[in-house]
Parts: C-alpha cells; sequence; structure tokens
C-alpha cells in the first residue's frame, strides 16, 4: 500500500518524521526457494511492481536465454521446427499464437523452415533477421553470434521490455558462458549449445545494489543485508528431515537404518542431530527477524502444524507474551506489537517529474548531419583506358591475368638461384597455391621468363641492388589529392635517378611507345608522380618490360603528363 509511512529520525534537528514507503524498503525472505518463491516474483511481476526477481538464477532456464537458444538451436538445424516456433513466439519477433498456427497448419511443406521461407514476401522483416544470421552462423564465433542478435538485430531491447529488467543479468550470463566456451574449446555453435545443455550454472546477483527495487531471496542469502520493511511469508510448518544415510558418535560410522529399527546408539545419534538442525533453523529464524530495520510482517503459507514448532507459531507466542495487540488488517485479523513514535510529521515526496526533468541542448534532437564520405584509394591500374592492343590470344581476362600472375612470380624468384635450378623451382613455384599451372604449361612459361632474366641488356633490373614487388602509396595532385596505392615490379634507386619498371605479359606487343595502351601509360604516370614525392631531387624515369619479346621500352615524361591530364578534363 503506497500509502503507508514509516518512521525516520532527522539527525540536523532530532525531530521524528515519517516517509511514504517505497519499492525499494522491502525485502521479502522464503526459507527455501520453493514454488512460493517463484508465485511471489510472479504475483508482484502482475501487479506491476518494481521486483528485482530472485537472488539466484539458474542460466539455461532464464527466459531470455532460452529464447536466445532456440534462435541458436534453429541456425544449427534449421529442420527443428520447435526450436523456430519457440523463437518467433519470443520477444525477438513477437508473434501471437494466432500467426503460428496460421503458418504451421496445413502447410505442404514437411517442415516449418520452408513454410516460412515460401511466405517470405508476406514476413520481411522476420526473413531478413534470419537469412542475415544464418548466413553468418557457421563463421562467427558463439559470442559473435550472441552479441548481433543482441545488438544489431535489437533483441536486448526486445527481451528486456517483455521481460522486464532483470532479465539482464541472465543475457549478461550468457554472454560471459558464451566467452568461457570459447576459452575452453574450438568455437562451434552446435558445440557451444551442447556445452550449454550440460552445464548447470547458476549465479547470485548482487541483491544489496538492486536499486529501489523489491527484493526476494533467501534467509540465508540475506545474511548481512537490511531493509526497512522485511516480510516473511514462508514461516509455516516445515519438518526437520535428515538426509544424509549415515550417522556419526564418538567418531563411529553408521549406516542409518529405518527409524523402527534403529538400536539406541544409533537413535540417539539420530535425536542429536535433529536436535541440531531445529537449533540451527532457530537461528535462522534469528537471522530473518533482525534483518527488519523498521517493520516486520510474519505471515504464513500452507499448513502450521499442531506442535508449535513453526516459525509463525514461536512469533506469535513470543508478540503476546510481549503484550502484542489485535489488530484488523486488510487481509485479516492479526496481532501487532510496536513501539517507539510512529507519528510525526509526514516528509514531502518528490515526484520523479520534479527531481528527474531534463532539458536537452539543441544538438541532442537535431538530425545528425552524414559524415563526409571517406575518399577511396585508388589502385594505379584502375584509372581507366585500354590495357591491351586488339588481337591478343584467344585467353578470356581471368586466364590471361593468371597468366601474367605465373610469370611475374617466376620473374620475382628465379633471380635468387642459380640458373640450373630454374626448372625445379619453376615447378615448385607453379605446382601450389592459387595460380597453380598445368605440368604442360610450365615449359612455356619458364621459357618466358627465362629469355627475359638472360637478356644481356636486361641483368641490371635482376642485380642484387634491384628492389622487387615494391608497395607504394602516396597522394597524387595531378588526380586532386588522390591517393593511390600500388606495387611496382622492380625499383632501382641510386644517388640521382630512380627507375620503376612494370612486367606486361600482353601476348600483342606495341611497336612503339605511341602504340602503348592508355591505361599502361597512365598506370606508370602515377607511380612517376608518387615516387618524385617519395624521392624528392631524384630524376624519375619509367618503363615497361614487355615479357614476350623481353624488350625494354622507356616511357617520356611529356606522354606520362598528358596521360593524367586526360583524366582531369574526361
Amino acid at each position: 500500500d503506497t500509502g503507508q509511512t514509516i518512521p525516520v529520525d532527522d539527525k540536523e534537528t532530532g525531530t521524528h518524521l515519517r516517509r511514504e514507503v517505497q519499492a525499494g524498503d522491502f525485502l521479502i525472505l522464503v526459507q527455501r526457494r520453493s514454488d512460493l518463491f517463484a508465485e511471489i516474483i510472479r504475483a508482484c511481476k502482475e501487479q506491476g511492481l518494481a521486483i528485482a526477481g530472485a537472488d539466484r538464477l539458474k542460466v539455461g532456464a532464464e527466459l531470455a536465454v532460452r529464447d536466445l537458444a532456440a534462435l541458436m538451436n534453429f541456425l544449427a538445424t534449421p529442420e527443428d521446427d520447435y526450436s523456430l516456433a519457440v523463437t518467433l513466439k519470443s520477444p525477438l519477433f513477437g508473434w501471437d499464437e494466432q500467426a503460428l498456427f496460421d503458418l504451421a497448419h496445413r502447410r505442404e511443406e514437411r517442415h516449418l523452415w520452408q513454410a516460412l521461407r515460401r511466405r517470405r514476401e508476406e514476413f520481411p522483416e522476420v526473413m531478413g533477421v534470419l537469412d542475415d544470421l544464418r548466413d553468418l552462423a557457421d563463421y562467427l564465433r558463439p559470442y559473435d553470434l550472441i552479441e548481433r542478435i543482441l545488438t544489431r538485430h535489437d533483441g536486448r531491447r526486445k527481451l528486456l521490455a517483455r521481460l522486464g529488467a532483470e532479465a539482464e543479468d541472465g543475457i549478461n550470463a550468457f554472454l560471459s558462458q558464451a566467452l568461457a566456451y570459447e576459452r575452453s574449446a574450438i568455437p562451434s555453435l552446435i558445440g557451444f549449445l551442447q556445452w550449454m545443455e550440460t552445464d548447470e550454472l547458476e549465479i547470485k546477483r548482487q541483491m544489496d545494489s538492486a536499486g529501489d527495487r523489491i527484493r526476494v531471496m533467501t534467509v540465508h542469502g540475506a545474511k548481512g543485508l537490511e531493509a526497512p520493511i522485511v516480510i516473511l511469508p514462508d514461516t509455516g510448518k516445515r519438518n526437520v528431515q535428515l538426509r544424509d544415510d549415515v550417522l556419526t558418535d564418538d567418531g563411529q560410522v553408521m549406516w542409518r537404518s529405518a527409524s523402527g529399527q534403529m538400536p539406541p546408539r544409533m537413535q540417539a545419534a539420530r535425536d542429536r542431530r535433529l536436535a541440531a538442525e531445529a537449533a540451527e533453523r532457530d537461528r535462522l529464524l534469528y537471522v530473518a527477524m533482525t534483518r527488519a530495520e523498521k517493520w516486520l510482517i510474519v505471515a504464513a503459507a500452507g499448513d502450521l502444524g499442531t506442535d508449535g514448532a513453526s516459525w509463525y507459531e514461536k512469533i506469535g507466542s513470543a508478540m503476546e507474551r510481549m503484550g502484542a495487540g489485535a489488530h484488523d488488517f486488510p487481509f485479516g485479523a492479526g496481532l501487532r506489537l510496536s513501539h517507539g513514535d510512529w507519528g510525526g510529521e509526514v516528509m514531502a515526496t518528490a515526484t520523479g517529474a520534479e527531481t528527474r526533468e531534463t532539458v536537452l541542448p539543441d544538438w541532442a534532437e537535431a538530425r545528425a548531419q552524414l559524415p563526409e564520405p571517406t575518399p577511396q584509394t585508388l589502385s594505379p591500374s584502375d584509372l581507366g583506358g585500354a590495357k591491351a592492343l586488339p588481337g591478343e590470344d584467344n585467353l578470356d581476362e581471368e586466364a590471361a591475368k593468371k597468366r601474367g600472375r605465373q610469370i611475374h612470380l617466376l620473374l620475382e624468384h628465379l633471380p635468387d638461384v642459380p640458373q640450373s635450378d630454374w626448372p625445379d623451382m619453376a615447378r615448385k613455384l607453379l605446382s601450389r597455391g592459387a595460380d597453380t599451372a598445368e605440368k604442360t604449361e610450365i615449359p612455356a612459361l619458364l621459357d618466358e621468363a627465362a629469355r627475359v632474366l638472360t637478356a644481356a641488356d636486361l641483368q641490371p633490373l635482376f642485380a642484387g641492388d634491384a628492389l622487387a614487388e615494391v608497395p607504394i602509396s602516396a597522394d597524387i595532385a595531378a588526380l586532386d589529392g588522390q591517393r593511390i596505392h600500388g606495387t611496382i615490379d622492380r625499383l632501382i634507386v641510386t644517388e640521382k635517378t630512380v627507375l620503376a619498371v612494370d612486367f606486361k605479359t600482353n601476348a600483342v606487343v606495341p611497336a612503339t611507345v605511341d602504340d602503348c595502351p592508355l591505361g599502361l601509360i597512365r598506370q606508370m604516370a602515377a607511380y612517376a608522380h608518387a615516387l618524385a614525392r617519395i624521392y624528392p631531387g631524384h630524376e624519375v624515369k619509367t618503363a615497361l618490360l614487355w615479357t614476350r619479346d623481353a624488350r625494354l621500352m622507356p616511357l617520356p615524361d611529356a606522354l606520362l603528363t598528358h596521360s593524367l591530364e586526360t583524366i582531369r578534363s574526361s
């Protein structure tokens, strides 16, 4: 009842005041996590009360975790109709019974997923999420997959909106379990799901920091905590039972037999154990009662018994001896025992609207501006223009590129080994990797590379001081500051000059520089401009090496400059 008040002391003035009770003032304690424990939490939620949930939770039994696990089971096994049905009805998708029935009833397909996929036009949002997750389920680690469900597809907000803030602990524990699994095993979706089914992880909530919410927990778990108002609803009859089959007496171990067949010594040991259990239960009752700072409310669910041993009867008898008076409560007659000053002025309670009103700055409500597009880095070979002359061999584009990579590979590595070893090295280089060549192709490829490597005028390009496969990046002023990134096949740097050479494996070789394809000229022009920035004060020269006839073609500076100008004017 929000109209109830509890006394508080004003330490500054020394006066007695009262304030209205709040949800965080209540601590509900039970003896064990029985059906009553779960019913109390359920009833508080039905009344819309702010409740912190159970003090302990089994991760696998949490509703939010079960919904996430159902979705992951479907991703692992699309033929699992039950998991898909649970997923669609969960807060993640929010289907009702009728929508699920309409999909499943009288379907022609064997599996529910097949029926849903056939009607994908009717459920575009659902199919968009499931398609995205199914595409990635085999590649993402379990943790990343769960996080994608929770964040990218808004799963966390949907689960908390339906299940309440206390579901956050279960979700976070599920994520922690995924990380723990990945540390101990090779990450796989099916492996993680099987691991979770066999793991009975139970976590303890920090109920001392539950905020302004009702706390429900066992008496044993409440040791060290206090609350203005403590409710004990579980004070009915509870028989003291011995669950151990072994009794001890003066160091002697005895196997417990039926109560009517126990010898005297065993009976005496049993009675001592029962008395110790009863004393422990009385100590637990003391703990429960002393958790209350202001107000202790005692109730009972179920049978009270007739021997006066229940907590309810013990507390009631003590209250009568202390002079408690009869009192009519809204739910029936009972006893009330009070002391101290419960009068005094009621303190004004600030409303949430008065204390939490926040004025947002203008920028918080303004639409975010689109970010400036990130400049794209270009490859020098993508500056436009033809890269080959008419009349190339009857090779498709992909085959021609593969052949070019094969010859480049030979020209890169063969100079490092003696010429006598070239055939063996060529077989090793071209017999593995993405650009593997047929055995019948290797001799022709080696022959073309060998003609280049043995040409007298080309020897300086393959000397020890020449750099091979040199990556280069720079902003090109002639392209309005556009950044380029590429790889120069051979780079020779001296004190005064820089020579960049690119290998070309075209089948049709131009006779003169004027016949050279424009795309190749622009590529070398970009290299020349980049090298001029990297090596200021050096004379930059470029050339194309045509492998088909082992011929080096120097490129004039004027031709290079003009090729880039045509890009700006186009």
